[in-house]
């Protein structure tokens, strides 16, 4: 199969075009501006490379039901010229092909279950933490949809008693975005996190918030693996930092074999950042053979 795959970012579109096995022959990315600049841009890109289908993993909110008068729309966005804008129809229409859509996060999931680490699993969870906080959910076999789909980004947190930053987040002020998000480290702090890296206090604060999340998605959903991908985690010095609250937030009530072994438990992702190109090749591969 010649598959395309778009991966539809806040700030620059990755495009990439390849096959079901996940490889990757080429990729290019344009910025994200308005959807009449980018998406004529995109569109004769994969014109030209002659897909057979195309898989949208895309920045939200989104409608993902494929029951809803408004399925493939980016709905209710910050980023106004975006909103309510038919993204997945503009690609079927202009290409005449299949096109497979959901969440940027749910593509990465989706990527480290059909290629990466999480191959075989049946209920794992990607959470990225960069400029937002986003999760993707992959459970008994499917992506999470519900009524709209997961934004567990947005779980409220407890404000750390030593920790008087009110939250970054417009809409909840002090939820894991809110606290734990890039433009809340840099608003707290003063500094952007790459400057952070040997302020100790910065991580063990961030690691907190994040393991207070983990811990109810644990709780919650009982992953059988929990990837933590974004800039954010880019600072590997957090992830001995969240195994350790979390399993100090548990304190011992769930016994299994996963959380003897924290270390293969919370991981960074394994596909070199690839991993939400590649499960939008997934989504283009699902969108042909239905």
């Amino acid at each position: 199969m010649r598959l395309g795959a778009l991966e539809a970012g806040g700030t620059k579109m990755v495009c990439a075009i390849g096959d079901e096995t996940g490889k990757i022959f080429e990729q290019i990315s344009f910025p994200t501006k308005t959807p009449e600049d980018t998406v004529p841009a995109m569109i004769e890109y994969f014109q030209k490379a002659d897909v057979e289908a195309l898989g949208i993993g895309c920045f939200g909110p989104i409608d993902p039901d494929k029951k809803s008068k408004t399925y493939g729309y980016i709905t209710s966005t910050p980023k106004l010229a975006w909103a309510d804008y038919d993204m997945a129809g503009a690609f079927e229409r202009a290409l005449g092909i299949p096109v497979g859509f959901d969440t940027d996060v749910n593509g990465s999931v989706l990527g480290e279950v059909t290629f990466g680490q999480a191959k075989g699993k049946s209920c794992v969870i990607y959470i990225t933490i960069g400029t937002g906080v986003g999760a993707g959910i992959y459970i008994e076999g499917r992506l999470l949809h519900g009524m709209l789909h997961p934004e567990a980004g947005h779980v409220m947190v407890n404000r750390r008693e030593d920790d008087k930053y009110e939250g970054k987040c417009p809409y909840h002020k002090a939820c894991l975005e809110g606290m734990a998000a890039g433009p809340a480290l840099e608003a707290r702090w003063g500094e952007k996190a790459v400057n952070l890296k040997d302020r100790k206090e910065v991580w063990d604060l961030e690691a907190y918030y994040i393991a207070q999340a983990l811990t109810g998605y644990i709780l919650t959903l009982s992953p059988e693996m929990i990837i933590l991908g974004g800039g954010v985690m880019h600072q590997e010095q957090l992830f001995p930092l969240i195994r350790n609250y979390v399993k100090e937030m548990l304190n011992g009530y769930i016994k299994t074999e996963e959380l003897k072994d924290m270390e293969h438990y919370i991981v960074p992702a394994s596909l070199n950042d690839d991993q939400g190109i590649m499960g939008a090749l997934e989504l283009g591969r699902r969108a042909l053979v239905g």
